[in-house]
């Protein structure tokens, strides 16, 4: 047999080339045209009286050529499936009968196959117009079945190599698809080596696992099976029977065992000419491929392309990413080391933790100097083990002398190294030290103290770990100038804040008043959230709760600005969006160097009246108040308003509204509504007002401020939030709630 069947004279064109060839044509070949079919039958035994060809061919040829006798002879299987019945109504009542894409099992037993027809029964009639038989005439649409199938899993194969789906996951699908659409085939798909010399096995789901494995890391070459063949040849090779072929002299008993007896191989080549693999179809009898078996082969094997190319790209992609890991790996050590010299923390602790940070990560061994009083002093040492970390703690550099590798480093400030133990006395032979590198700590270009790391046998300072050194020392010097500051700067947070706060609420009369305030992150910084009660010298009481842009001290003066200007125009002016308005002009005032920016508030005004409080608000930009009724529904107070302090004259407009006993009227910031779960969940406007509803009957301004708190701290789980959190909660006194 010869390993690859040439065209025959006669056999038509030779297909082109993979990089040339058109799909199109290939579809063509598997599926082709549809073939009409059609019989004649006469009599109520339906007795077959012509066909032609294209309905013997259909019916499975050979013995059922032949006419004179009933379908129901011929054809036994139409029997059970009705279509029997089917010839026998339209016999009897002439009617005609129309069948679309139907359903049909042709031959019995293993010569069975599954079929699809769109067929028409028609009545045949004499002169005098009785039935005298039946006509059937149709058209196979087996193929265009299986090409709408073929279509589908292409396109579910292409969609899974789009999502990044496993190679073997893709290829063991497309295998599958195959077999389904060609029964007698067996695939296997073999993946090239990366350096290009061996096959591996890429996907085989019905081929033997010992057969599997035993081809699996194949060479490739000449003569190593139809697949080690055709990639090296780089085009297909036909084994029509395995039996005989020279080409499988290696691997005929494999074969043999396996029940494998043809191997059509194609290489699946990349966009760049390069062998991603081979694309193998297993026959159990000797035989030759039709046309359809190469095109179906054709087609795949530029899908099995494309996910090896993109499967090669991922692992490209992987080793990237490695690569990029173990520079993240760095960063991610450094950012560890930055986060926990970050902390609160004094100079001493932050000393003590660079030392513990640098144990194991840099060296086995690690040790701090600092300058004090003129003199040396190990502020902390570090080890694998206690005893090492005690004598190294015992050990102490001497600055006075040029032998000490620390006093040197602290005289010119730059970082030494040596592969062998340091000069001058130790305990370098107990420690087993075989070297040693020195960074300086600096604060503005002076050295305070030196970082020391020390080799043993059984690690080395290579230039990968000095450069981490030399990183986590600049770090850890910043972090220790850093902590000498701490408690001032935090001192100092803690008393701006303190006077951009209420100490203590005021005493309104019939109502009660509540607030609480949770600064972002660790409080450093000053926040932007605030909130004032204050009265108005009529017997009126203004309450306000905002939100400037941004944090820090800029964003105090303008908290400062708000409330202040507040304060001073409310007892002047009786409309809240004249206020509003006066604190807008204020703000808009300010200098390019003062301006920092929005802020959103609500401010109103509150007047005790007969029946409860009487509100009148304004919002600018700010979340909706929320009123928390008798009956313990909440809605939003809807008032319309811009942003203030953006260079826009805002349009506002005040809301009025009482406040029965026992309602209340809740300001928040969004601080709350947007503070996040582990997750990505905000806390959102909806939990918000279930917390509220959710409130004791007849609460107290403060039984909603502590519901509201816990709330949001389970929701939270105690953890940092992102963004400063306020709310203030007005509540109407009365002995007993009263109709709206």
């Amino acid at each position: 047999m010869s390993a690859e069947r040439e065209p025959r004279p006669g056999e038509g064109p030779v297909l082109p080339s993979p990089a040339v060839r058109d799909p199109d044509g290939d579809l063509s070949v598997l599926f082709g045209t549809s073939t009409a079919l059609f019989a004649s039958m006469a009599g109520p035994a339906h007795v077959l009286e012509a066909a032609n060809p294209a309905f013997f061919a259909a019916i499975g040829g050979g013995r059922r050529e032949r006419t004179g006798v009933p379908l129901g002879a011929l054809m036994p299987e139409l029997e059970a499936q009705g279509f029997l019945r089917l010839l026998d109504q339209v016999y009897r009542t002439g009617e005609r009968h129309v069948g679309r894409d139907t359903r049909v099992v042709l031959g019995v037993g293993r010569r069975a196959r599954e079929a699809y027809v769109d067929f028409t029964y028609e009545a045949r009639r004499d002169s005098g117009g009785n039935v005298v038989g039946v006509r059937m005439i149709g058209v196979e649409t087996t193929q265009v079945k299986h090409a709408r199938r073929l279509a589908a899993e292409q396109r579910a194969l292409l969609e899974q190599i789009a999502r990044q789906a496993p190679l073997p996951e893709v290829l063991e699908g497309m295998c599958r698809v195959i077999e389904e659409l060609s029964p007698d085939v067996i695939v296997s798909v073999l993946l090239a080596d990366e350096d290009g010399r061996r096959l591996r096995h890429g996907a085989a789901p019905s081929l033997p696992a010992f057969y599997n494995q035993a081809i699996d890391g194949i060479a490739i070459g000449e003569g190593t099976g139809s697949c080690g063949t055709a990639a090296h040849r780089r085009r297909k090779v036909i084994v029509t029977d395995i039996a005989t072929d020279p080409l499988w002299d290696d691997f005929r008993d494999l074969a043999g065992r396996a029940g494998l007896a043809a191997c059509w191989s194609t290489p699946i080549l990349g966009r760049d000419g390069r062998v991603l693999g081979t694309f193998a179809m297993y026959h159990r009898t000797p035989r030759a491929p039709e046309d359809t078996d190469l095109a179906l082969a054709r087609l795949f094997v530029d899908t099995a392309a494309l996910a090896v190319e993109r499967h090669h790209a991922e692992q490209a992609r992987r080793a990237a990413d490695a690569r990029e890991k173990a520079a993240r790996d760095d960063l991610s050590y450094l950012l560890t080391v930055s986060t926990a010299l970050a902390g609160p923390l004094d100079e001493g602790q932050t000393l003590r933790r660079l030392a513990d940070l640098a144990v194991p990560a840099l060296a086995p061994l690690a040790a701090v100097d600092v300058v004090e009083a003129g003199r040396v002093h190990r502020a902390a040492a570090a080890a694998t083990t206690g005893r090492a970390r005690d004598l190294l703690a015992s050990h102490s550099a001497v600055w006075e002398t040029e032998d000490d590798a620390v006093a040197r480093v602290l005289a010119t400030g730059h970082t030494e190294v040596a592969r062998r133990t340091p000069p001058g006395p130790g305990p370098w032979r107990e420690l087993g030290v075989t070297g040693y590198v020195c960074v300086p700590l600096m604060d503005r270009e002076r050295p305070f103290g030196v970082l020391s790391l020390y080799a043993t046998d059984d690690a080395s300072l290579d230039g990968h770990r000095i450069a981490l050194a030399e990183e986590v020392a600049r770090r850890a010097a910043s972090a220790a100038h850093n902590a000498r500051q701490y408690a001032q700067r935090a001192a100092l947070a803690r008393d701006l804040q303190t006077g951009l706060l209420l100490p203590d609420l005021p005493d309104v009369p019939g109502a009660q008043v509540a607030a609480f305030y949770h600064p972002a992150g660790q409080g450093l910084d000053i926040g932007g959230d605030f909130y004032d009660v204050f009265p108005r010298g009529d017997g009126s009481w203004s309450f306000v709760l905002g939100d400037v842009c941004g944090r820090g001290a800029r964003a105090a003066t303008t908290t400062a600005l708000v409330r202040h200007t507040a304060r001073a125009v409310a007892p002047l002016l009786d409309d809240p969006v004249a206020v509003v308005k006066a604190v807008d002009r204020a703000l808009n005032d300010r200098s390019s160097q003062e301006n920092n920016g929005f802020v959103t508030l609500v401010y109103g005004h509150l007047t005790p009246v007969d029946h409860g409080l009487a509100v009148e608000l304004v919002r600018a930009g700010h979340t909706p108040p929320l009123l928390l009724d008798a009956g313990h529904t909440v809605t939003s107070v809807e008032a319309h308003g811009g942003l203030i302090g953006i260079g826009i004259p805002p349009r506002l407009d005040a809301v009025r509204l009482t406040l029965r006993p026992t309602e209340s009227l809740v300001l928040y910031t969004d601080g709350i509504t947007e503070c996040r779960a582990a997750g990505t969940e905000q806390y959102g406007e909806a939990r918000l007002a279930e917390a509220l509803a959710s409130t004791p009957a007849r609460p107290a301004a403060t039984d909603i401020v502590w519901r509201l708190t816990e709330d949001i701290r389970a929701f939270t789980s105690g953890r940092t939030v992102d963004d400063d959190q306020a709310a203030l909660v007005v509540t109407a006194q009365g002995p007993s709630p009263r109709g709206r």
